[in-house]
């Protein structure tokens, strides 16, 4: 099997294995439909655009929820919102869905379960941050090698 192919096959395999094991969803599939020849890295640059503004919504949300005072929970709550919202909008099924229950501890004021959320926002924002990555330098190795970028039912 020759690089190209082999480097296909491990590109398939990885974006299948982004659907089967709910990083993402349709939404990411719409995304990528909106690439063409125009903007070849569209989807690169829209997804790290939505890491960029992870990580500082994490870090918002971090200061807050460190506050020994009174948290103010609604300041947290909007920047999960807003999580949720770009989340939604690339197909970041888990993150998305850890935001739907932070909310529900953010509603309730409940600061231990907020931290929860957070640490498992941080962890399922690290691993889509990876698997993406991962799937992007596939995508450079293919066209770098001559190669076409295989459609992924």
């Amino acid at each position: 099997m020759d690089t190209v192919s082999q480097l296909q096959r491990q590109f398939v395999d990885h974006k299948t294995s982004l659907y089967r094991e709910g990083f993402v969803d349709d939404q990411f599939t719409q995304l990528q439909k909106l690439q063409d020849e125009n903007s070849p890295d569209f989807v690169v640059e829209v997804v790290t655009l939505f890491f960029d503004d992870c990580e500082k919504l994490i870090n918002n949300m971090a200061r807050a929820l460190e506050q020994q005072q009174e948290v103010d929970f609604k300041q947290v709550d909007a920047s999960v919102h807003q999580l949720k919202g770009s989340s939604s909008s690339i197909g970041a099924m888990r993150v998305k869905n850890v935001c739907v229950t932070f909310r529900t501890f953010c509603e309730a004021q409940n600061r231990e379960g907020c931290l929860r959320c957070l640490q498992q926002v941080n962890r399922e924002y690290s691993l889509l941050k990876n698997k993406l990555q991962t799937l992007f330098r596939l995508e450079q190795q293919i066209v770098a090698a001559g190669g076409t970028i295989p459609a992924v039912e």
